[in-house]
């Protein structure tokens, strides 16, 4: 009869080996402020209508400057089409360093297009004699160079009345709009005196001398 072997020890279970520590959760970022909405612009105020400008009419206008007496002078230029010109009370001697003067024209008068383009003019002034040639250059849809008018032209060729007494020849340097009308400021650049003269005014609506002004009522 065999012997049995005797039994064989079991090995011990391995040893587990430690379950790994947990890594911690990371940390949650704080929440972020929300912005400020944009403050809202108030509505600008609306701006209020412009006042109507003020003025008086033109029946006054006329009255008035109608009663203050203005010397009377013609006008004359060419800017190449032929001569224009035109009787005037709105002369201004405007300064003496330099020598300038200045007149107003109507932008819708048949002479405009050649006052707008000329770069030279000359003033005629005229003697209380000479009421018949202002009224002729005063007058629309003549012309106004053709006989009785005595004309002739400058060396430069600018057109001159003859039997004026005095004139002045002066180069437009600026032109300023006003109403209805441009202001032409222009440098004298010749004067030609041919004799002395009374000189012709306008007052109260007609051609007067400077006696039927101090003339008593």
């Amino acid at each position: 009869m065999s012997l049995l072997s005797p039994a064989r020890a079991l090995s011990p279970a391995p040893a587990l080996s430690p379950a790994p520590a947990l890594s911690p959760a990371p940390a949650l970022s704080p929440a972020r402020a929300l912005s400020p909405a944009p403050a809202v612009s108030p509505t600008p105020a609306l701006s209020p209508a412009p006042a109507p400008a003020r003025g008086i009419d033109r029946p006054t206008f006329r009255q008035v400057f109608g009663n203050h007496p203005g010397g009377v002078v013609v006008v004359t230029a060419d800017a190449g089409y032929g001569p224009a010109g035109l009787t005037l009370t709105s002369l201004t001697s405007v300064a003496a360093e330099p020598p300038l003067l200045s007149f107003g024209i109507s932008r819708g008068g048949s002479t405009w297009p050649t006052f707008a383009a000329t770069r030279s003019v000359l003033v005629h002034f005229l003697d209380a004699e000479q009421a018949g040639l202002a009224h002729r250059f005063a007058t629309s849809g003549i012309n106004r160079f053709a006989a009785p008018t005595r004309w002739s032209r400058t060396a430069e060729g600018h057109p001159r009345l003859d039997d004026a007494p005095s004139y002045l020849q002066a180069e437009i340097e600026q032109r300023v709009t006003a109403g209805d009308h441009d202001i032409l400021v222009a440098r004298i650049v010749e004067a030609v005196v041919t004799r002395p003269h009374t000189p012709l005014v306008h007052h109260a609506g007609a051609y007067r001398t400077t006696a039927d002004l101090t003339a008593s009522p």
